[in-house]
């Protein structure tokens, strides 16, 4: 690190992200560019974003060392950073799982700006730095103070940012309306199918028959997922029945779900890298189906019926990991972190052929985190997207 900020970079960095506020750019994507220019100016490992919700903070934008953490969520750091604006810590003395996961054994301290808007904390904006760097001085404090006020000043404009505050009635309103909508399609086609076999029996023939059992059969598949989606979004605290946590064999795991994946999708997947030789995952094991489930059929949502769908796994030193990737029209970087919001679809798809409650991501998101995991998306190089889990090495 050196001694003084880069105030070069600095002031190349603060001219273009000034240009895009004022083009009305507030959105992630503008987020990330100031956590780029943080880890320049200050000639970081990495920096990260975390983006605080009533309860708890999550990882939403990450550069360098900090870039595998996006999707973690994490402890607020409020009681950290109520007394001066930037805090200087080792991250030895922190109890904090996201110091876990940045790369490289050699970071060591993270100097950390609180992001307000008024006199609410809307997150902390943190630059990570190795044993070789120097300490950092008044200048680079107040340089992190100054980049944390325009991240203040995007949430301010309340525009593109995710959003944590809705309201019980609206939710609840909100749940009424998609149960509706959502359970009625497959119970009406599993009671027509079912009528028909039952008045028509004789008449459909073998081959009718046959059909009738298979679509009555698929649609109760469907609408059982759904119950789970619907549950799991009721419930106050988000906890759903699962089994038991413990080691498991992730690459076996991920290789039976895909069994169990509709006939259609089962043949879009290319399965990848999956090796044997990766030390065992500890989680859930029966939820690994259900999240494959939900982010194979997300990805055969939004890409054409002709591309394949690609899953491969690995580890790292804290963390096993697999991803989906395909290669649709990929999500928009605005929309990595809503795609995780409750009932929210994106525009684009084929909502004729495959309507959705917009609870899948949602429900991904919290069988996930309650194994100690996390889950993000990101736009694919060359097109598409790609949805990486991550769990906890056993």
């Amino acid at each position: 690190m050196p001694d003084r900020p880069d105030y070069s970079a600095l002031t190349r960095g603060q001219i273009a992200l000034l240009d895009r506020i004022n083009a009305g750019e507030t959105g992630l994507p503008t987020l990330h560019q100031v956590v780029r220019l943080a880890q320049e100016a200050l000639g970081g490992r990495g920096a990260g974003f975390a983006e605080y919700a009533p309860d708890h903070g999550r990882i939403i934008a990450a550069t360098g060392a900090c870039a595998p953490a996006i999707g973690r969520r994490v402890d607020r750091a409020d009681s950290r950073l109520r007394g001066g604006r930037t805090l200087l810590i080792p991250l030895d003395s922190l109890n904090d799982e996201f110091a876990k996961h940045v790369e490289g054994g050699d970071v060591r301290r993270m100097l950390g700006a609180r992001c307000e808007v008024g006199d609410a904390i809307v997150g902390s904006l943190h630059v990570y730095f190795g044993d070789g760097d120097g300490e950092p001085g008044p200048e680079h404090h107040a340089v992190l103070e100054l980049l944390a006020a325009h991240v203040g000043r995007l949430y301010a404009a309340r525009a593109g940012l995710p959003v944590h505050s809705s309201t019980r009635q609206d939710a609840r309103d909100l749940w009424v309306a998609v149960t509706s909508h959502e359970l009625r399609t497959p119970v009406t086609v599993i009671k027509g199918y079912a009528d028909t076999l039952t008045n028509h029996w004789d008449s459909l023939g073998e081959d009718g028959r046959q059909e009738a059992v298979r679509i009555i059969g698929t649609r109760a598949g469907e609408l059982a997922r759904l119950v789970d989606r619907l549950l799991s979004a009721a419930s106050a605290d988000g906890e759903i029945g699962g089994s038991p946590a413990g080691p498991f064999d992730l690459p076996e795991t991920l290789r039976g779900a895909v069994e169990e994946l509709p006939a259609d999708l089962r043949r879009r997947m290319l399965i990848g890298n999956l090796p044997a030789e990766l030390p065992k995952a500890y989680g859930e094991k029966d939820s690994i189906a259900t999240i494959l489930t939900e982010l194979t059929t997300n990805a055969d949502k939004y890409s054409p019926p002709d591309s394949l769908i690609e899953l491969c796994a690995g580890a790292d030193e804290e963390t096993l990991r697999f991803r989906v990737s395909d290669r649709g029209a990929g999500i928009k970087p605005e929309h990595v972190e809503r795609a995780f919001e409750r009932y929210w679809q994106a525009e684009s798809g084929d909502r004729q052929h495959h309507p959705g409650a917009g609870l899948g991501l949602y429900l991904v998101r919290r069988l996930v985190e309650r194994q100690h995991g996390w889950v993000s998306l990101r736009p694919r190089e060359g097109g598409g997207t790609t949805a990486e889990v991550r769990l906890p090495r056993a």
